[in-house]
């Protein structure tokens, strides 16, 4: 029997928020503002909520999400895709952003299993550095390119002026994401023991740190399936049907294919089983994300977890 805590979701925008609730209740609309802010807030402590749900954090959402966890609310996160693929099972085909709140309200409410607790502000801080390390290392590879393509001097100069400063802002931006990973004694502890597996240096290492908070939680199938190495089936019918690898993080599965091509080439655990998939006529990229899929495996030890989202706001 469910719980008649009401629960609410929230749809994120740029200069609003929409509220709703499930229990239905009457819809909100607030500005994302600090003074909207604190008008949902007291609109959801009223209606005696416990639990706020919202699509997967953007960067209008931080200064509401932060505001909900500093006044006390369990703040969860929904995958976007599932609450599309909810709305298609229910049939529902009008979409604005007040139905889309009461739609996140009713998925929190009915599959409380898929939420995820919102991340701690130093994990989001991490995450950004990180994004913003593989922005600059994409501008890199770009510049470099097109510095290959260059036949006129003055616009060669030019590409090397800026692919310098673009290194430099790369290399600054490293060592803040080494400094502060170094002054958390987890996050440290995470670090030396991911870059104790083979294939997995510590530039790689940063970006499990950042982008997979959930490292040492999880079970194998759901380590795969995050990192995007799970092979997924597709079959019907008569048809063989065929596997390959999809979903999970498009950050995590580059940096898993990576160690793996890394740890096909020098370490013998990895190097005979990369060959025997070769030899047997399987393509490269298949015998590199065999690997892949193994390193996202073991990097589970007993690493002291962040703050799990709290069981007395979970409706039975």
């Amino acid at each position: 029997m469910l719980s008649l805590v009401p629960v609410a979701g929230i749809d994120v925008g740029k200069h609003v928020l929409d509220l709703g609730f499930h229990p239905a209740a009457r819809p909100l609309r607030c500005a994302n503002t600090p003074a909207g802010i604190e008008r949902l807030i007291d609109a959801l402590r009223q209606r005696g909520v416990l639990r706020v749900a919202l699509e997967a954090i953007g960067p209008y959402a931080h200064p509401v999400t932060t505001a909900l966890a500093g006044a006390g609310f369990a703040v969860a996160l929904v995958d976007p895709r599932r609450v599309r693929a909810f709305r298609t099972a229910e049939g529902q085909i009008a979409k604005t952003d007040r139905l889309d709140a009461a739609l996140i309200a009713r998925f929190a409410r009915r599959m409380p299993e898929h939420l995820h607790p919102a991340p701690e502000p130093d994990q989001v801080r991490l995450k950004a550095l990180s994004t913003r390390r593989r922005q600059l290392t994409e501008l890199i590879a770009m510049e470099k390119t097109r510095l290959k393509q260059a036949l006129d001097p003055l616009v060669a100069d030019s590409h090397r002026a800026v692919i310098e400063t673009l290194e430099g802002a790369c290399a600054a931006i490293e060592a803040e994401l080494d400094q502060r990973i170094g002054a958390d004694p987890a996050l440290a502890r995470k670090r030396a023991i991911l870059t104790s597996i083979p294939g997995i240096g510590r530039r790689i290492a940063t970006v499990l740190i950042t982008d997979m908070p959930e490292l040492g939680r999880l079970d194998r199938k759901a380590a795969a399936s995050l990192a995007g190495m799970a092979p997924h089936p597709t079959q019907s019918g008569a048809h063989p049907g065929r596997h390959a690898i999809a979903g999970g993080r498009p950050c995590l599965r580059t940096a898993f294919y990576m160690a793996g091509m890394v740890a096909a080439r020098t370490c013998p655990a990895f190097k005979a089983p990369y060959r025997a998939m070769r030899d047997a006529g399987n393509p490269a990229k298949l015998a590199i994300a065999a690997p892949g899929r193994r390193l996202a495996v073991p990097p589970n030890p007993p690493i002291p977890a962040a703050k799990p989202f709290p069981e007395s706001h979970l409706i039975p």
